[in-house]
């Protein structure tokens, strides 16, 4: 379809069925880019005895996401010792200042698999119990019938029903407009305030019953952890998961709107909506918190994968239940994903791979490790939504898509024979839970 314009912020004025098509918008799946492409070439650094992979290729292939319309990426790929970091495009659209691999970068629902780890840590510990009820622990957050049917467990694997908190907080983007977008930019949320929308909502299903991606779980998690430990849980995280990992770039970043050091400008669109897309880099993630606010650089994620699979951050059977998962379904009741304790699996033409994917206002991150923590990618766009809608308010195919998976294929699978439990049918790697780069239809999501 057409993209239609907008001022600055308004829809209001928008005729029934343009405002249909938004509110379709927020449901729409998959984080995609555009901008009309001027081939910067990928920076990649790498050593020269490497084998592993395919340098040159991976550095083509990051190239291609650009030319395909993508403002700028940045990658990085381990296959054993062999690493390749690789950046692509522009860091500024205005100056044109180029990505580099080493940026800083809003990761989004990423942050999931590091609440969890901090969770599961405290389980090992003996302070929390993954199936009792989470009223035991939060009573006036989860009150009444319902936080004695929801266990701590359901609220990592997102079998609790709870609704996403997320249509309240930006409520315009039911209305027709993106303008909340812009009025929370500078907003603090309580997590108390999040939680209450969430809860609030009507129950999606019976506790256990069903599945759907719900922010709310996981900032009810990070409220867990406050009031087992007695402390704040980003400090929590901080010592207990992104210190003990070895992570020097990564941080939460609390009331802090700006991203330190260096990063990119982080363009929004919401599917043509926001035109010229906007710079949403500055922004009051507590609407994130715990579920969404993690800022990282892509070599970090992968480092702090491998230390997870590896068995470095949990004891041998609190890793056992964080890949202990349940099944993930399509409309039509096909299998797309397995999610289990914060972290998804996806199958692939060269066997299993974990991780998270993640989606904030411009940012858009995919972070995936073979079983072993052995092979590895994280990938880092700063244009979402890029796409445009049907008249249906679906997304419509977009060549980045396709030039993206091209590179995601190559990292993840590039010169490896098909692995222990690989399908031959198997779909590429680009269904995960959150609205960002991968994703069944959910509500802009962390």
């Amino acid at each position: 379809m057409p993209s239609p314009r907008l001022d600055r912020h308004h829809l209001d004025r928008q005729r029934p069925h343009r405002r249909r098509r938004i509110q379709g918008a927020v449901a729409a799946a998959a984080v995609l880019l555009s901008l009309p492409a001027g081939a910067v070439p990928a920076a990649a650094t790498a050593p020269a005895d490497s084998a592993g992979l395919d340098h040159a290729r991976l550095t083509r292939d990051l190239d291609a996401v650009h030319a395909a319309g993508m403002y700028g990426a940045y990658a990085s790929v381990r296959d054993g010792r062999d690493r390749w970091r690789g950046a692509t495009g522009f860091a500024d659209i205005a100056t044109q200042r180029p990505m580099s691999p080493g940026m800083r970068h809003r990761a989004g629902s990423v942050t999931k698999s590091f609440t969890s780890v901090a969770v599961l840590q405290q389980v090992g510990r003996g302070r929390i119990e993954l199936d009792r009820p989470v009223g035991d622990y939060l009573p006036a957050l989860v009150p009444g019938e319902r936080g004695h049917k929801i266990t701590v467990r359901m609220l990592l694997n997102h079998t609790s029903g709870i609704a996403d908190y997320f249509p309240m907080a930006f409520p315009s983007l039911l209305q027709g407009s993106t303008r909340s977008l812009d009025d929370n930019r500078h907003r603090h949320f309580a997590p108390a305030e999040l939680i209450g929308y969430g809860v609030g909502a009507p129950q999606l299903f019976e506790p256990g019953a069903g599945w759907s991606y719900s922010n709310t779980n996981y900032v009810l998690l990070g409220e867990l952890l406050r009031a087992r430990t007695g402390e704040d849980p980003e400090t929590l995280i901080t010592r207990d998961v992104i210190r003990r990992a070895g992570l020097k770039d990564t941080y939460l970043p609390g009331a802090e709107t700006r991203v330190r050091g260096r990063h990119a400008k982080l363009y929004e669109s919401f599917f043509g909506y926001i035109d010229p897309p906007r710079d949403y880099s500055e922004y009051d993630m507590s609407w994130g918190g715990t579920a969404g606010a993690l800022v990282a650089t892509m070599d970090d994620l992968n480092t702090f994968y491998r230390a997870l699979f590896q068995g470095r951050l949990l004891r041998p059977e609190q890793l056992r239940q964080l890949r202990t998962t349940v099944p993930v379904k399509d409309a039509g009741g096909r299998v797309t994903m397995r999610y289990g304790l914060g972290v998804v699996r996806l199958e692939t033409s060269c066997g299993p791979v974990w991780g998270h994917d993640g989606a904030v206002f411009g940012a858009g991150t995919l972070a995936l490790s073979s079983p072993d923590g052995g092979r590895q990618l994280a990938i880092g766009l700063n244009l979402t939504k890029y796409e445009r809608l049907d008249a249906t308010g679906n997304p419509l195919p977009n060549a980045i898509d396709a030039a993206r998976s091209v590179f995601i294929n190559e990292a993840l699978c590039g010169g490896t024979q098909a692995r222990p439990g690989a399908r031959e049918d198997a779909p590429e790697p680009l269904r995960g839970p959150d609205e960002g780069l991968l994703g069944p239809p959910q509500p802009p999501a962390a």
